[in-house]
């Protein structure tokens, strides 16, 4: 089974992707803020990230430079979501490995994350 972190704000989003990735067979750990992200246990490795841009206490992108940065982590790909950034602004501000605008569609997210982990 694989492992997907969600770092997302809005508890709306949040729990529908954890119930509809968890539907898919995958482990899904989510996370309201950076600062709930970075206490998580680190032991644990996912397959991938899940990052909102807009956080409560910082951003999704610093967050992802974060993670490509540390050596457990800086080859886990990492998916960025927006409602208001656009992709060109993410790419260049972290090295996501793929981004979706909200609203989104979920078929659209599983296939995206069907490929970065396969």
């Amino acid at each position: 089974m694989k492992t997907i972190f969600i770092v997302e704000d809005e508890t709306g989003i949040r729990d529908a992707l954890q119930l509809l990735l968890s539907f898919e067979n995958y482990d899904v750990r989510s996370f309201s803020s950076v600062e709930t992200f970075n206490k998580r246990d680190k032991s644990v490795i996912p397959d991938i990230f899940i990052l909102d841009v807009m956080l409560p206490d910082g951003l999704g992108t610093d967050l992802c430079n974060q993670i490509k940065e540390e050596p457990a982590t800086s080859n886990i790909p990492v998916m960025v979501i927006s409602a208001h950034a656009k992709a060109e602004n993410v790419t260049s501000a972290c090295k996501a490995d793929s981004f979706i605008s909200k609203p989104f569609d979920i078929d659209d997210v599983l296939e995206k994350i069907k490929s970065l982990t396969d």
